[in-house]
């Protein structure tokens, strides 16, 4: 499968970013857990705070993992972390021009992208606040969702030739 220089070169900015979102996240999160009085660059008013967003319950994770397997288990980890492992491999992945990459990578996506209209939701509906960081990863999944289809669309292309080939022998 072909891919474009220009989509390895805008999965790598786009993961990029996200890594350095994410690990801001982290940073914001176990400051602000080490000293309360912590105050993030993104905390801008009361209803603007991304430390209040990220140490609340549905900051570690994704509000679910507590419920199910207890506040201590090893998965119940800042949604931060889960970001940092998502853009690594979407980076990982995107080295590859296997077929089969270019579907998890898609799938990872998707995922990714339910996760972000979850957590979306609790932003604004239950929470009730807007954070910057949040929002920005938001954008970036649905960017990553896009270059991923895109990727899929590159390898059914060259499956479709593939196949017209072999019939032509």
């Amino acid at each position: 499968m072909a891919v474009p220089g220009w989509e390895r070169a805008a999965r790598l900015l786009l993961c990029a970013a996200g890594l350095v979102l994410s690990v801001y996240a982290f940073h914001v999160e176990t400051s602000k857990e080490r000293d309360a009085a912590y105050q993030a660059m993104c905390d801008i008013s009361a209803a603007v705070s991304c430390s209040r967003v990220f140490t609340s319950r549905w900051g570690r994770g994704f509000g679910l993992v507590a419920g199910f397997l207890g506040p201590h288990s090893v998965f119940n980890q800042p949604n931060s972390i889960f970001g940092i492992a998502f853009y690594i491999l979407q980076i990982l992945l995107g080295l590859s021009n296997s077929g089969l990459a270019a579907i998890s990578l898609l799938g990872s996506s998707v995922v990714s992208i339910a996760g972000s209209l979850y957590l979306a939701y609790i932003l604004f509906f239950v929470l009730y606040d807007f954070c910057v960081v949040c929002v920005s990863t938001y954008i970036l999944n649905f960017a990553l969702l896009f270059l991923n289809y895109k990727r899929f669309g590159y390898l059914n292309q060259t499956w479709e030739v593939c196949m017209t080939k072999a019939k032509r022998q």
